[in-house]
């Protein structure tokens, strides 16, 4: 499996394009999915997506 690292397809951080990319989603459905958890778990996703920019490695 590869390793999980931040992508250059990126919005903000590339976190997302970098999840997308380790699972093999497509990146689209995978922003889409991260931000209706975010929404629907009252926004922890904004602290997870904090610490996964802070700890993945750029491509």
């Amino acid at each position: 499996m590869a390793e999980l690292k931040r992508s250059r397809d990126k919005v903000i951080a590339g976190v997302c394009g970098g999840l997308a990319k380790w699972l093999g989603w497509d990146v689209t459905m995978t922003r889409l999915l991260y931000a209706l958890l975010t929404i629907f778990t009252a926004f922890a996703g904004v602290i997870v997506y904090i610490i996964l920019w802070i700890v993945m490695p750029e491509e």
